[in-house]
């Protein structure tokens, strides 16, 4: 009997061909879709997941002024005393960007980091060379990842070669180690042992608020320890360790291992967050592709079922009961599941490595054969034939085999009720998805192009290696044409990596809050475009000038309690813990953090001693050739480095890199969902104009022009493309505001949006019924009359 099905299934896909095809090829696209979906939010939402302590592994935060992800390299030391029922502690300092030294060549490395001789102890590491119990124990030690070694060695042993780090440190290979995953929110190439930079960070080795930048620390707790007793124990940890005033103003929150990739309170994360609702979201896009695949065969499929309700009549003529015409059809809906699976599987193999390349994750083909993945393969596959097949198969095993014989119509009001249902479904997902791509499409250009209140444009930012040359390499650049200006100071406007505190006795706030920190230069303002409210800009500061005078930003200005800007001058505040300065002028707030947060209070000082980048305006025209004149001369000062630059409208569009992510993958998918309901709308019409040949004949007999007839297959959808965007148009704002709410400064939804999302559906029904319309219109009537 099974033999009989698969027959007959390959003979019905035969005889039906273009139908076959449709269902066939919107399946695979579904299928395919879904895969690759699934495979970005199985990578997203399992950041840190290969770690096997991960349920138990905690990064301890500091929560004083802000939520900050730093903390002392103190805490650690002490916890490994304080708290010896702990598994594991260890301590792990990001570096981030470095010049490495093998032999006489130089390089620039992005993934540098320290890290103590218990890392691996909390971390899954693969070693494939050295102890690891003894590869970080000695100071100027270095573990590589595979790739890595291989790029700088080859083939050869790299275990005992020396690598300099930044002309200050060298380091002997001690260990090698497989590339960690993509999705690790503790990222490194090279890890040089802690114990190699201890002198430089003695300051800091007992200092509670002595926080570096990039020093994160972990712990693991042991089973059946609950993080609940470690948290009542830590105020007084605190206060035994570094006093009561520091416990009353200081929390230490831990933070699970498996939510840091989510955790958009934080700042100076290694990893920018991203919120789990984009992934969620690209889950409802998976689903809704797959729903309107289905709806598509189950609509083609009820189309069909008229044209076999005498091969229905004469089964159970012969003796067949409906069970078995219901597994005989469920059984065709198998065959042709299975075989969109397969093409499913193989265009999402094909399409993996663009997709990752598009979205900038790290999925690949091989991770089909995963467990997990071919598991959800079989579930797709089982959801698919039952959403596809279930009703089709009732309906068409329902048929009467004398009205069958009689040529009644077996279609039945209700089921075309449901088709139409069905239809507005279909309508209805492809108008969600307009409106969605449109929002996430304007909410980038929101990033992109929106006042940030400082002028980006034409402007690289260079590190100084040595800020003692600072004024010969001003003097060499000023000069030459292709620069309007060179200004230095602690990072451009977009650059946020200092903080410190502040207070006013004087205007009523007595307790510390936490500001950033910029250390600008005179020409600082100018060249930025800031805006200055009231008061003077920050001027160079003479030598002999004891005073501190600083401009603050308005938001600032707001936190002190003061309305009007000219109120602000000459009041004084105090900053970095006991330093008194006096306010010269307010600046129009710019933003130095992504629009995800609100923009921060600031303090701009003229401090040289922090100008450690240099911001060059340039113009428009020839700017290679500039660049190439800046790297000549930065390298004549700097031979032992390598130059490296960064324009600020780059750095500004890396905060929006998951959302650029989300941007493609809607477009992405949407065209996709799309498509799959055209082919639909495409066979349905095809279907509808097979049916009704006969009446389009006589009406062209007696006179019917061509655009009467395209109006008869078309005013038919116009209603329900009407009532699929009632649908479409609460959910879809739902849907987008909830997303909107990630960011502190968003676009607002307006009746434009969905205005478009009902003319695009307008526009594509339309385009897809013309084709078969006229294509039936313009068949000679004789041809048409004589057909049956």
């Amino acid at each position: 009997m099974l033999k009989s099905y698969v027959v007959i299934a390959f003979r019905n896909i035969r005889r039906n061909l273009s139908y076959a095809f449709l269902n066939i090829f919107g399946l695979t696209l579904g299928v395919a879709a879904c895969l690759v979906i699934f495979l970005i939010v199985r990578n997203e939402l399992g950041y840190d997941s290969y770690n096997s302590k991960a349920d138990r592994t905690y990064r301890v935060t500091l929560h004083a002024l802000d939520f900050n992800s730093n903390v002392s390299l103190a805490i650690i030391p002490a916890m490994r005393i304080d708290f010896p029922e702990l598994e594991q502690a260890t301590q792990f300092f990001y570096q981030g960007d470095a010049m490495i030294k093998i032999g006489e060549n130089r390089y620039n490395e992005h993934n540098v980091a320290f890290g103590d001789d218990q890392i691996d102890k909390v971390f899954d590491y693969q070693w494939l060379a050295g102890d690891p119990n003894t590869a970080l124990k000695e100071p100027n030690s270095v573990v590589l990842t595979e790739s890595i070694a291989k790029k700088y060695f080859g083939k050869s042993d790299a275990v005992g070669k020396l690598i300099n780090f930044e002309n200050r440190l060298d380091a002997k290979v001690t260990g090698i180690i497989k590339d960690l995953p993509a999705n690790t929110s503790v990222p490194f190439s090279f890890l040089i042992s802690l114990s190699s930079i201890e002198n430089n960070l003695k300051g800091m080795m007992s200092n509670f608020w002595a926080i570096p930048g990039g020093s994160y620390a972990y712990i693991v707790l042991p089973k059946n320890y609950s993080i609940q007793q470690l948290n009542s124990k830590m105020p007084a940890f605190i206060k035994k360790n570094w006093g009561a005033d520091v416990a009353k103003t200081a929390v230490l929150p831990f933070q699970p291992l498996k939510d840091i990739h989510f955790d958009q309170r934080y700042i100076n994360n290694i990893i920018t967050p991203t919120s789990k609702d984009t992934y969620y979201a690209l889950i409802g896009v998976a689903l809704l592709i797959i729903i309107t695949a289905c709806i598509n065969f189950i609509n083609l499929a009820t189309a069909q079922a008229i044209k076999r309700a005498k091969e229905v009549g004469m089964r159970k003529v012969l003796g067949a009961s409906r069970p078995q015409l219901i597994k005989q059809f469920l059984g065709e809906t198998t065959v042709l599941v299975l075989f969109s699976v397969l093409l499913g599987v193989g265009l999402c193999a094909l399409f993996l490595a663009k997709a990752a390349e598009w979205m900038s994750i790290n999925v690949d083909a091989l991770q089909l054969a995963q467990p997990t993945v071919i598991g959800w393969i079989a579930v797709i596959t089982l959801a698919v034939i039952l959403l596809a097949g279930l009703y089709p198969s009732f309906v068409q095993s329902a048929f009467q085999p004398v009205d069958s014989f009689k040529n009644k119509n077996t279609g039945g009001s209700g089921r075309l009720t449901l088709r139409k249902g069905l239809v507005i479904g279909q309508f209805a997902i492809s108008q969600i998805m307009i409106i969605g791509t449109l929002i996430v499409a304007r909410q980038m250009d929101f990033f992109k192009n929106q006042d940030l209140g400082f002028d980006k444009e034409a402007v690289v930012s260079v590190g100084l290696p040595d800020m003692k040359k600072r004024d010969v390499l001003n003097q060499q650049l000023a000069g030459y044409p292709g620069i309007k200006e060179v200004s230095f100071s602690s990072g451009a406007p977009a650059f946020n990596s200092n903080f410190t505190s502040f207070s006013s006795v004087e205007l009523g706030f007595p307790k510390d809050d936490v500001t950033e920190y910029k250390a600008i230069d005179e020409k600082f303002t100018d060249m930025f475009g800031l805006q200055m409210l009231a008061g003077q800009k920050i001027l160079k500061k003479n030598e002999k000038d004891t005073v501190h005078k600083v401009v603050i930003n308005e938001t600032m200005m707001q936190k002190l309690g003061i309305q009007n800007p000219q109120l602000a001058i000459n009041k004084h505040i105090t900053i970095n813990g006991d330093q008194k300065a006096t306010i010269i002028g307010v600046v129009k707030d710019f933003q130095s953090e992504s629009k995800h947060k609100k923009r921060r209070s600031c303090v701009l000082e003229y401090n040289p001693d922090r100008f450690f980048m240099a911001s060059i305006k340039m113009q428009p025209a020839n700017m290679s050739e500039t660049i190439s004149y800046i790297g000549k001369k930065w390298s004549a000062l700097y031979p032992d480095n390598i130059f490296q630059f960064q324009f600020v409208d780059e750095h500004i569009a890396n905060f929006y890199k998951q959302e650029q992510k989300v941007y493609v993958a809607f477009q992405l998918f949407s065209y996709i969902a799309i498509f799959i309901g055209c082919l639909g709308l495409y066979g349905l019409i095809a279907f509808a104009a097979s049916q009704r040949t006969k009446e389009v004949g006589i009406r062209k007999v007696l006179g019917a022009p061509v655009s009467s007839i395209v109006a008869l297959f078309t005013k038919e959808f116009i209603y329900l493309i009407a009532i699929a965007f009632a649908i479409a148009a609460p959910l879809g704002y739902y849907v987008t505001h909830s997303w909107l709410q990630n960011f502190a400064y968003h676009i607002n939804i307006g009746p434009g949006i969905f205005m478009v999302a009902i003319v695009s559906s307008f526009i594509i029904a339309a385009v897809t019924i013309s084709y078969q319309a006229i294509k039936a219109a313009m068949i000679n009537p004789i041809k048409s009359l004589r057909d049956e």
